[in-house]
């Protein structure tokens, strides 16, 4: 079952906000998806960028939580991340993987890096010194997580609606 997607109250907190408005665009994620076929999910509709496709921007989103919050603020091994290697863009590059696999993965990396943003104060600093995430504080990353997924869920809101006519999130 897709995640709700809901805004957090506007009087909440300052750690039930960021967390609200990441949870509300990560759930996005999975509205783009919805219903959609594996061959269009990998269809390439930008010939300048052929690994940017709804598939390809769900797998780069699983890395980018997998980097920010295990890699960068828990200082966890780097080397799974396709990210961070010698290929460029390598995170996008999904040719054979079902959407479904990339969802569910996606959604498995948000669960882990929930469990790490409840577990974390929002003033602690990342512990990785060598992209020199200790000068970032929790607050921070979770902005910037914000920030991040909401651009690309505005690239799946364009790749959704030239693939099939689909618009919207509610």
């Amino acid at each position: 079952m897709p995640p709700l997607r809901t805004r957090p109250p506007g009087d909440a907190d300052e750690r039930t906000s960021l967390v609200g408005w990441l949870d509300l665009q990560r759930a996005v994620v999975h509205l783009k998806c919805a219903g959609l076929s594996d061959a269009d999910a990998h269809r390439v509709l930008l010939p300048t960028s052929p690994r940017m496709t709804v598939a390809g921007l769900v797998s780069h989103l699983r890395w980018v939580e997998h980097c920010w919050f295990e890699v960068l603020l828990l200082d966890r091994p780097k080397e799974v991340n396709p990210q961070f290697g010698d290929v460029a863009d390598a995170d996008f590059a999904v040719a054979d993987v079902p959407l479904a696999d990339l969802v569910e993965q996606y959604e498995r990396q948000c669960a882990v890096s929930g469990e790490i943003t409840a577990a974390t104060p929002l003033d602690a600093f990342g512990q990785n010194t060598e992209y020199r995430a200790d000068t970032l504080t929790l607050r921070w990353i979770l902005g910037h997580m914000v920030e991040e997924t909401a651009r690309h869920v505005g690239h799946l809101d364009l790749l959704r609606e030239q693939l099939d006519g689909t618009r919207g999130y509610r």
